[in-house]
C-alpha cells in the first residue's frame, strides 16, 4: 500500500447512481449544485484536468469550462499540484489574517485593562 489517500473514496457522488453528472446542456447545472458540497471538489477537478476527461461534471465544472481552463493554462504540468498549492497558500493566508486579527485584540483588550 502506498500510503497516498484516495480522495474518491470521499467523493459525495461515491454513494449515489453518478449518472446525473454525465448529462448535458441546462442539466449541467444541476450536476453542479450536486458538486458544490462535495469535500474533494479540488482533487476531483485535478484529477479531470490532468487526465483530460472530456464528459461529464467533475469538481463542479463542466466539460466546456475545463476546455477553457486547458487552453487558458497549457503551460501547467500537474493540475492536481498547482491546485494543492493555491489551496495552501490560501490556507496560510488565512491562518496569518488570523494570528494578526488576534494580536491586534490582544492588544487592545490590554489596552482597556490599562485605562481602566
Amino acid at each position: 500500500m502506498s500510503g497516498r489517500w484516495n480522495w474518491r473514496v470521499a467523493a459525495r457522488c461515491r454513494t449515489i447512481d453518478a449518472d446525473g453528472l454525465f448529462v448535458t446542456g441546462a442539466r449541467q447545472r444541476e450536476a453542479r449544485q450536486f458538486c458544490r458540497t462535495c469535500p474533494v471538489r479540488t482533487e476531483c477537478l485535478a484529477h479531470a484536468l490532468d487526465q483530460r476527461i472530456e464528459f461529464g461534471v467533475w469538481g463542479g465544472v463542466t466539460e466546456r469550462e475545463r476546455r477553457a481552463l486547458l487552453r487558458a493554462r497549457p503551460e501547467v504540468g500537474s493540475w492536481a499540484e498547482l491546485l494543492a498549492d493555491a489551496r495552501t497558500a490560501h490556507y496560510s493566508s488565512a491562518a496569518e489574517e488570523t494570528a494578526e486579527a488576534l494580536a491586534t485584540a490582544t492588544e487592545r483588550g490590554a489596552q482597556l485593562e490599562e485605562s481602566a
